[in-house]
């Protein structure tokens, strides 16, 4: 894909936060940088740099898709009262995967874990 200012700003976006934005809230924050940029245009992107591995869509606990701009192996923990997803390190472990392969018969190419609760402001 050709990079330009555009998708380089709507990665940066995403990037910079560990609030797992929604295509809304980059599409704002876009506005900030290139005042022309389209919805529409944000969400092509998003769609794109899925495509290529540099951010995540994620479906978790929320009725809109989430963005998470560290694709490497980790985890991700869901608000049930306000939606909010937080960074989990990868707690699956290889024997873990070894024996899901045993018991299936499939060989398992990634994974994604998903934990649910209260976060720490919820719960006051």
């Amino acid at each position: 894909m050709r990079k330009t200012k555009q998708r380089q700003v709507v990665l940066d976006i995403v990037r910079s936060t560990d609030a797992h934005p929604t295509a809304d809230w980059v599409y704002e924050q876009a506005r900030k940088v290139i005042p022309n940029i389209s919805l529409g245009t944000v969400y092509r992107l998003l769609g794109r740099l899925q495509e290529e591995g540099l951010v995540v869509q994620l479906e978790a606990g929320s009725r809109k898709s989430r963005f998470d701009g560290q694709p490497g192996p980790h985890q991700h923990i869901v608000c049930e009262r306000c939606g909010r997803i937080a960074d989990v390190p990868d707690v699956v472990d290889r024997a873990a995967t070894e024996r899901i392969e045993q018991l299936t018969g499939y060989r398992v190419s990634t994974h994604r874990v998903e934990w649910f609760g209260l976060c720490p402001k919820c719960q006051e």
